[in-house]
């Protein structure tokens, strides 16, 4: 699900304060895939849980899971790692991702977790859109008929007046603009904030933004839903923990490719688990969304080394 670094080839640049990168294309692919194949498990738990409690709160205990790792984290240091230099754009980030996550995880009880988690693939070209009015950037018809062609894909995914559709594939879609949206306020705060100190915020801000909401949709916990709960909120922290650490190895246009693995992940679990596999159109779309994501991530890579006169 979102938060997750996952499911976009597009990477901020690290903060200044973080240690410099060191090159290493293999073990960067390699953390990619392992972050890949928690955030799937995370997501299809999630899931499981939907037949039986909200998403709401299924998400409440992700974030509060979340929220506990990255405050042990930020402890032994006097949470001197939790001190942000834009307290305003850490909150909003948090809500996005937040507002992300609930959008789609409320998908998944209805759809099936390969067509949700090929729709949310789209968000990279959310990001495309938005970099216009939010970042002042220029955007050529290349990467404009990347986007077109991928929502091609999300419509061949979703397939709109066909018997097939479900209103809750919209939910994805939304999901991932919300993510895309979150993925430029980390750009924008990126020379000054680092990935552990937006991570605490991100975790803290959803998990008091959920806590307040609780009451709406809260039903006792059974043993079992919260021992998946813990596992959904270690599981998604180790996975995006893995992608951090990754885009610290490789660029994000070598790791762009791997970041589609996790639909082979979620249409595995979700076999084992629900016995269902993707549609043929699911595999399509899933295909055309990806390649225009890939594309988008070229493109990115050729307007950064412009910018840098090489």
């Amino acid at each position: 699900m979102p938060d997750t670094i996952t499911r976009v080839p597009l990477s901020p640049e690290p903060a200044k304060a973080e240690p410099p990168r060191r090159d290493s294309s293999l073990r960067g692919i390699g953390l990619m895939l392992l972050g890949s194949v928690f955030l799937s498990a995370a997501d299809v738990v999630s899931k499981y849980l939907t037949a039986t409690m909200p998403a709401l709160q299924i998400i409440w205990l992700r974030y509060a899971a979340f929220a506990v790792i990255m405050i042990a984290m930020a402890a032994p240091g006097g949470f001197a790692l939790m001190r942000p230099k834009r307290v305003g754009m850490q909150v909003l980030r948090g809500v996005a991702v937040t507002v992300s996550s609930i959008l789609f995880v409320s998908s998944l009880k209805y759809l099936p977790i390969a067509d949700a988690t090929a729709t949310s693939f789209v968000s990279p070209l959310f990001v495309t859109a938005l970099s216009i009015p939010l970042l002042g950037e220029k955007v050529g018809w290349r990467r404009w008929t990347a986007t077109v062609v991928g929502l091609i894909g999300v419509l061949i995914v979703v397939r709109p007046g066909g018997s097939d559709f479900q209103a809750a594939s919209i939910l994805p879609v939304l999901s991932a603009s919300s993510w895309a949206f979150a993925l430029i306020v980390t750009r924008l705060m990126s020379a000054t904030e680092s990935p552990v100190t937006t991570l605490a915020w991100s975790a803290i801000t959803g998990c008091l933004l959920l806590s307040l909401v609780q009451p709406l949709t809260w039903q006792p916990l059974t043993q079992e839903a919260l021992w998946l709960g813990l596992f959904i909120g270690v599981s998604s922290t180790i996975g995006h923990w893995f992608v951090i650490l990754a885009f610290r190895h490789a660029d994000a246009s070598l790791l762009a490719p791997f970041s589609y693995i996790q639909l082979l992940w979620a249409s595995v679990f979700g076999f084992f688990l629900f016995a269902v596999l993707p549609d043929l159109f699911t595999l399509v779309g899933a295909v055309i969304i990806a390649a225009s994501g890939l594309y988008t991530a070229h493109r990115e890579r050729i307007r950064a080394r412009q910018a840098l006169g090489r």
